[in-house]
C-alpha cells in the first residue's frame, strides 16, 4: 500500500482485517510505532507470522498489553530473540499461560532478567521443563522468592540443572517449600553450596529424604547450623554416614537429643572423635545403650569428663571392657 506511513492512527484503526492481512511485510515495517499502537487486537491477530517476525523491536515494544494477549501462539513463536528482549515487563506479564507454553527455549533464554522477574507465579508454573532448564544462571538468580516457591514440586523442580541449583541465592533456597525439597534429586542436593545448606529452615531440613542427606558432602554437613542438626529426625540421624558424623562440630554434637544419640549405630559411636564424645551431654551419655557404650574406644572412654563418668549407670559401666576400665584415670574413678 503506497504511503501507508502517511495514514493517521484513526485511519489505520479503521482498516479492515482483510485489508491488514493484504499488506505486505514491507508495508508493515513502514508503520510507525504510533500506527502499530493504533492497531486493534483483531488487526494484530490478522498479521501473518512473517509480518510478526519482520516487526522492528521498536514496533514490538509499542504493542499494547491487549495486543500482546491477542497474538496467537504461532505469532508468539514468530517473535525474534531481539523482539523478546524488546518486550516490556508489562507485555511479558500479559502473556497467557498458553503463550508461555508456546515460547521456545531460545526465546526464554533471550528474555531479560527484569522481564523474567515480572512473570506471575501462574506463568512460572506454566513453563515447560525444557524451558525452565534452559534458563541461564543469571536468569535463575533474577527469580523472586515468590516465583521460586511457585516452581512445581512435581514436574519442574527436579529438572533444574545442578548449575542452576548452585546459582540459587540463600533467600531463594530458604523460600523452597517442603514439597519442593522432597522432590529435589540427590544430585541437586549434592550441588548445593554450603551457604545454602546453612540457610535451610528446620522445617526444610526435616523434609530432606534420607538418601539425599546421606549424599551430602562432609563440607555440606559441616555447614549445618546447630539448629538444623537438632532438627534432624532419628531416621535422618541413622542415614548419616560415619564420615558425615565426624564432620559435625562439637557444638553440633552437644545439641543432639537423647533420642538422636540413641539412633546412632555402634559404628557411628565408634567413629566419634574424642572431642565429640566429650561434647555429649550427661543426659546423652546416660541414654547410650550398653551396645553403644561398648562401642566406645578406649581413647573415648579416657576422654570422658568426670561428670560424664558419673552419669554412667552401673549397667553401662558393666559393658565397658577390662581395657577401658584399666585406662580410667584416677580423676575419673
Amino acid at each position: 500500500m503506497a504511503n501507508i506511513s502517511s495514514l493517521t492512527t484513526a485511519q489505520i484503526a479503521s482498516l479492515s482485517t482483510v485489508t491488514i492481512s493484504l499488506l505486505t511485510t514491507a508495508d508493515i515495517v513502514l508503520l510507525t510505532t504510533d500506527q502499530i499502537g493504533a492497531l486493534t487486537t483483531s488487526q494484530i491477530a490478522s498479521l501473518s507470522t512473517v509480518d510478526i517476525a519482520a516487526l522492528t523491536t521498536a514496533q514490538v515494544a509499542s504493542l499494547s498489553t491487549a495486543d500482546v494477549q491477542a497474538l496467537t501462539t504461532s505469532q508468539i513463536q514468530a517473535l525474534t530473540t531481539a523482539d523478546i528482549v524488546a518486550l516490556t515487563t508489562a507485555q511479558t506479564a500479559a502473556l497467557s499461560t498458553v503463550d508461555i507454553v508456546a515460547l521456545t527455549t531460545v526465546q526464554f533464554a533471550a528474555m531479560g532478567t527484569a522481564d523474567l522477574a515480572a512473570l506471575t507465579t501462574t506463568q512460572i508454573r506454566a513453563m515447560e521443563t525444557v524451558d525452565l532448564a534452559a534458563l541461564t544462571t543469571t536468569q535463575i538468580q533474577a527469580l523472586t522468592t515468590e516465583q521460586t516457591a511457585s516452581i512445581k514440586a512435581i514436574g519442574q523442580i527436579a529438572y533444574l540443572t545442578t548449575d542452576q541449583i548452585v546459582a540459587l541465592t540463600t533467600a531463594q533456597v530458604a523460600a523452597l517449600n517442603t514439597y519442593q525439597i522432597l522432590n529435589m534429586t540427590t544430585a541437586q542436593f549434592a550441588a548445593m553450596e554450603t551457604a545454602d545448606i546453612a540457610a535451610l529452615t528446620t522445617t526444610q531440613i526435616k523434609a530432606i529424604e534420607t538418601a539425599d542427606l546421606a549424599a551430602l558432602t562432609t563440607s555440606q554437613i559441616a555447614a549445618l547450623t546447630t539448629g538444623e542438626v537438632s532438627a534432624l529426625t532419628t531416621s535422618q540421624i541413622q542415614a548419616i554416614t560415619t564420615s558425615q558424623l565426624q564432620a559435625l562440630s562439637t557444638a553440633d554434637i552437644a545439641v543432639l537429643s537423647t533420642s538422636q544419640v540413641q539412633a546412632l549405630s555402634t559404628a557411628d559411636i565408634a567413629a566419634l572423635t574424642t572431642a565429640q564424645v566429650a561434647a555429649l551431654s550427661t543426659a546423652d551419655i546416660q541414654a547410650l545403650t550398653t551396645a553403644q557404650v561398648a562401642a566406645l574406644s578406649t581413647a573415648d572412654v579416657v576422654a570422658l569428663t568426670t561428670a560424664q563418668i558419673g552419669a554412667l549407670t552401673t549397667t553401662q559401666i558393666a559393658s565397658l571392657s577390662t581395657v577401658d576400665i584399666a585406662a580410667l584415670t584416677t580423676a575419673q574413678v
